[in-house]
């Protein structure tokens, strides 16, 4: 069994005020994405003039996804994790350093706010969405390491010689499920997504992919990560809401796809 590193979940704390952990990773995802992309977009080829639009368009689109991101995947772990506390507790719903976020709700978030920048400036979406995917599993990977400090989405219980026990899941020896997850949904993702991006694939396929990828990824982790206590299994007496979750994400991957595959006949 490995020992829990116990890191204080706050950097700083300035009277009621606090700097956290948590919200420092979801700033240093964030930023890397946007690193990441704007080199992309400086490899593209493209004259100087359209590299700057480019450039501008990027920082003007940054915004869109942060609140999309961060309103989705708040109202995304209200309604699909907890929905009758925050309902009879809605002034809970803005309480974010009370932690309780969902990546379903933030994608689906994220990619409404896209949307609409792209609706609203005439950019194709596919191929923004395209660009912002492919870090994305970076943002994951750091996401999960915010969990892991906060102690919070540990896993089952058990008796692998890396278990770990964490302050708030009991006596018992647990699955580092975070720990899992940031491999699995960073590194791991951002490889497969990294070389399909170099097969010049068509618009959306990367898009369609990176949903497909996790799906696949957080139905397995699921299976050693412990059910939410306010939910349990949903069905079948061991899916978690997470799994079904993300089921609905690979199907909406493969839909894509098949949508996409058929309009390039």
């Amino acid at each position: 069994m490995l020992p829990y590193p116990h890191i204080d979940p706050v950097i700083l704390r300035f009277g009621p005020f606090s700097i956290r952990w948590y919200g420092v990773m979801y700033l240093i995802g964030f930023l890397t994405a946007w690193f990441l992309v704007k080199q992309d977009i400086k490899r593209s080829g493209l004259g100087r003039e359209h590299i700057q639009k480019e450039e501008l368009l990027l920082d003007n689109l940054m915004l869109y996804l942060i609140l999309g991101v961060i309103v989705g995947g708040r109202l995304g772990y209200c309604l699909f994790y907890n929905l009758s506390y925050y309902a009879s507790h809605p002034l809970e719903i803005f309480a974010t350093w009370h932690g309780g976020m969902s990546f379903h709700g933030g994608a689906l978030g994220a990619a409404l706010g896209g949307a609409v920048f792209c609706w609203r400036k005439g950019e194709p979406f596919f191929k923004w969405a395209d660009r912002f995917v492919w870090p994305a599993p970076i943002g994951l990977f750091f996401g999960r390491l915010g969990n892991f400090i906060n102690g919070e989405l540990y896993g089952r219980v058990t008796d692998v010689p890396w278990a770990m026990v964490f302050p708030a899941g009991g006596p018992l020896p647990r699955h580092p499920s975070q720990l899992y997850e940031a491999i699995l949904e960073g590194p791991l993702l951002f490889g497969i997504l990294t070389i399909l991006k170099r097969k010049d694939l068509p618009q959306g396929w990367l898009f369609a992919s990176f949903f497909i990828g996790y799906g696949v990824l957080r139905f397995m982790v699921e299976f050693v990560r412990e059910p939410d206590p306010q939910l349990g299994f949903i069905a079948f007496g061991w899916m978690t809401m997470g799994q079904g979750l993300s089921l609905g994400l690979i199907v909406f991957g493969l839909s894509l796809l098949f949508m996409l595959k058929a309009r390039s006949h």
